[in-house]
Formats: structure tokens, sequence, C-alpha cells
């Protein structure tokens, strides 16, 4: 057991509990009340009886743990109070419905990141950082050599990439996650360049944005039965890659788009032949920006290179910590896969 800060958060076997509200965050294994950062499978796990989370996680929650789960909806900056601990949910900017969670009692603050992007996309709403007196922040992205381009120049990447494909008449398939990174997409990219076609996985997500106020793109689902007469754009989950689904799609080039494209190493692993740097997390520059930006005394990094930015910023002046997790955050085998979604 660790003691994160004296009888108000410590870390148990499930994960993240915040003493007097009685309550986890993001926990790990079943538990009776859970705070939910945002809808990816590592951070809202099956088994809890009670979830609190931002009412446009909530559809995305139903579909992949079951529509009989007990939820309640919190809204942006509306705080709610549990047990005396006041409970505060603002964007994080990672994917619709996420949140950072803000936690005070007796005067003290603890801000949990979950995960979070600081580009406003455009699509969701930007993330908004608060003053705490404790960050616990993510650090999936945490070394120097992650710096995110503009989206807008990815964007135009991925544009020339398929336009080269139709010219050739083959299928431009890029790899994103069914919940975030392809919706993202379908908002940025010129949807008018030709076709353009998604995995059933992504279009159940599809379905779930039209239960939330987002606007859901005009794209034809490729199921097993279907299969497109000219060259198109296909965005499909990563577990498709080298699949039965995607061979009766040949001829075809292939594509990650995902913040490890930034590795030579990590598109050869997955055998594409094209790799775009795009993140729902933040990146080096981003990640320091946010702890600059709550100002706390104190802060605990989880997920991914947590050791090495922990001593970063230790170097800095700050008295920074990693703290263990089950999960690793995102990474080219993420769960948001064709079976989960």
């Amino acid at each position: 057991m660790s003691k994160l800060v004296k009888s108000f958060i410590e870390l148990r076997k499930n994960g993240l509990y915040c003493l007097p509200g009685d309550f986890y965050i993001d926990p790990w294994k079943p538990v009776k009340n859970a705070l939910i950062t945002h809808a990816h499978a590592d951070h809202s796990r099956w088994g809890n009886k009670f979830y609190l989370a931002h009412k446009d996680s909530i559809p995305f929650m139903k579909h992949r743990l079951g529509s009989d789960i007990h939820t309640e909806a919190a809204l942006y900056n509306k705080p709610i109070f549990i047990n005396g601990v006041k409970c505060t949910f603002h964007p994080a900017g990672h994917v619709i419905g996420s949140a950072m969670i803000s936690l005070e009692w007796k005067g003290f603050k603890v801000l949990v990141s979950g995960d979070y992007k600081i580009e406003d996309d455009g699509f969701t709403i930007p993330c908004e950082i608060v003053k705490s007196d404790v960050f616990i922040s993510e650090s999936t992205f945490g070394l120097p050599v992650f710096q995110w381009e503009q989206q807008k120049t990815v964007f135009q990447e991925i544009e020339n990439w398929w336009t080269k494909n139709m010219n050739e008449k083959v299928h431009s398939v890029l790899y994103a996650y069914s919940l975030g990174k392809a919706q993202r997409l379908l908002a940025g990219i010129n949807l008018s360049l030709g076709d353009v076609w998604v995995h059933p996985a992504i279009a159940k997500i599809n379905e779930c944005i039209e239960k939330t106020p987002w606007k859901k793109s005009d794209v034809i689902t490729l199921d097993r039965d279907s299969k497109p007469e000219k060259a198109a754009l296909i965005i499909a989950p990563p577990a498709v890659n080298e699949s039965n689904w995607l061979n009766k799609l040949k001829p075809f080039e292939t594509a990650m788009a995902s913040g490890w494209m930034t590795f030579n190493g990590a598109k050869r692993r997955i055998s594409v032949d094209r790799g775009f740097v795009i993140s729902d997390h933040a990146d080096w520059k981003g990640l320091n920006y946010a702890v600059e930006s709550t100002a706390a005394e104190k802060v605990f990094l989880t997920h991914g290179y947590s050791s090495i930015f922990a001593k970063w910023l230790r170097d800095k002046g700050y008295d920074a910590f990693e703290l263990d997790t089950l999960f690793e955050g995102e990474h080219l085998d993420a769960d948001d896969t064709a079976n989960n979604f």
C-alpha cells in the first residue's frame, strides 16, 4: 500500500483509492464505487458496482461493458460531492467524454489526469488543466523524441498518400484505434477526396456517437459481404492487420496512425507500409506544459516512460515520483480491437 497523500489518496491492490470519498479512480479490478476518466478499456473496466463518468463517456462504456452497468453522469466543471470530497470533471481532450478529475478535500487538491492531449483537435472539447497541490499524470510518451506535428500537417500527409493510392488503383487501409483516433481522422481528413469505408468495429463506435452531441461522419461500413468497387480509404482497428478480413481487399497499402510511428522499428514490427505520427496523448512538450500549468508541489507519473520523466522533473526541481500501474498506456497492441469494439 502506498500513501500518496496522507489520509486522502493511496494506491491499493485495486488501484487509486480516495479514503474519505470511499471510491476508486479508474480501478484495475472490480470495486464498489468507480470514477472513470474515459471509456478506453485500460481505464474503464468491467465488474464495478457503480460508475461515475462524464455523460459522453457513458454510451461507449455501455457498448463495451454492457447496457446494464449502473452509471451516473457527470458534467464538465460541475462539482459532485461524495462523502465531503469535491469531485470535478474537467475536459482532457483525449477522446469524447474524457476527463481529468479534480478531487478537493479540506482545502487540498489532487488532479488525476487519466489520458490527455494538449492540442485542440477541433473535435473533442480541448484539455483544461487546473491548479492542484498534487498532480497524478500519465506519461505514455514521456521522452524528448516524442514531438508532435500540428495535426493539419499529418492530415495533409494522409490525404497525399490516399490520393497516390487512388491514382494507382489500390485501397488505402489506415489503422486507428476504434474509439478516439478513428473519429479524429474522420473529422480532420478531407473525405470529399474519394470513397471512405470503416470497419464494423469503428461503425459501432460511430453509432454510439449518435447518443452524444457530437457529429457522426457519413461513411460506409465495410462488413464481410461488402467490398469497395474502386480504390477507397478504409479505416480499421490495428487488430485486423494480416487478417482474412483484410486479405479480401487486395490490392492495398497499409498505414498506422499513432504516436509510436515516431520509431521506424514500430512500423516494421506491425508490417505496415506507412506510418503517420499522430496521437491522442500529450507529447513531451505537452506533458511538461501540463505539469507546469498545475503548479503542483508533488507529481506522480504513471504509464509509459514514467521513471525517465520523473527523473527529468526531479532534475528540474520538482518533487516527482513513478507510480505503479497494471497498464502501459497506448501501445500498438492496444485493447481497442475488432473483437472489443
